[in-house]
């Protein structure tokens, strides 16, 4: 029996490094059924996912010692995964349901790519939501006195659950710096895409009210930056004049929902790779 194993990494441009790989996996009897490059050019860097087949024999942790070598030989930073361990997911919401009905939507019918293991919300008005679909709820109320209490709560259940990959579907809170250093790289977000143009309260009103031709929404990596982190996705939908308010916030919803379902698939799928505020995405 064969198992599918996911390789990613980044590197130093040189010669011979695809070669390198492949070897190393020839070697080993594996069989290769996908391979993406990206060649920056501009930085001198080469970025590549590769999932193979392996036999039944060569474990992976065998596979990932026997790695090592060619990795440190080019100053690789890589990862080696079963693709059969699907990441674990916390979703964080707060009253909009419409990105946690989709994502538990898309779990259920086996297209997330991870695995939802609990919810988590600064209100409780999602509960019957979460659980109805089989997730674990937990309700950790946010003040401004109890932020430093609530986030920790958050940091034991990400500890607890073994959780991969935390997802902020809508969650009105913003993080404190060492909570998003805590989770770099393993946490997305989603926001329209009117910021910085439409700051504030009511974003749709405001481009409503200026006409705007597009509506969109943005997927991206969470950090101390406030929705400046490296992006993973965008959705944009044309709009007119003839919609109202109202109606562009049911298109920015559908934008919300499409760019974060994207997102969380490719990153569980390990078809992002991070590299400084940029991402490469090998979809």
């Amino acid at each position: 029996m064969s198992k599918q194993y996911i390789l990613t990494l980044n590197c130093p441009a040189r010669p011979g490094i695809v070669h390198a790989v492949t070897a190393f996996l020839v070697g080993l009897g594996c069989d290769i059924t996908e391979h993406q490059q990206f060649d920056d050019t501009d930085n001198g860097v080469v970025f590549l996912r590769t999932s193979f087949t392996a036999p039944g024999s060569a474990a992976l942790d065998r596979l990932q010692e026997g790695f090592s070598t060619t990795a440190e030989r080019y100053a690789m930073q890589w990862r080696m995964r079963d693709a059969a361990v699907k990441p674990r997911v916390l979703v964080m919401v707060s009253r909009f349901d419409h990105c946690l009905a989709d994502l538990l939507y898309r779990w259920r019918s086996g297209t997330l790519g991870g695995d939802i293991a609990l919810v988590v919300s600064n209100h409780p008005d999602l509960r019957a939501q979460a659980e109805q679909a089989g997730v674990a709820f937990h309700h950790v109320p946010v003040s401004r006195d109890t932020k430093p209490e609530a986030e920790e709560q958050l940091l034991r259940l990400v500890d607890e659950h073994d959780i991969d990959l935390v997802v902020l579907a809508r969650y009105m809170q913003i993080l404190s710096d060492d909570l998003c250093k805590s989770l770099e790289g393993r946490a997305i977000n989603i926001h329209h895409s009117f910021l910085p143009s439409f700051a504030g309260a009511k974003p749709y009103h405001q481009a409503h009210q200026r006409g705007v031709k597009l509506v969109g929404a943005t997927a991206h990596y969470v950090t101390a930056d406030l929705d400046e982190g490296p992006i993973i996705e965008q959705e944009v939908i044309r709009v007119d004049h003839r919609q109202s308010a109202d109606e562009l916030v049911l298109v920015g919803r559908d934008a919300e929902r499409l760019a974060l379902a994207r997102a969380v698939n490719w990153h569980c799928q390990s078809r992002v790779l991070l590299h400084g505020n940029r991402t490469v995405i090998f979809n």
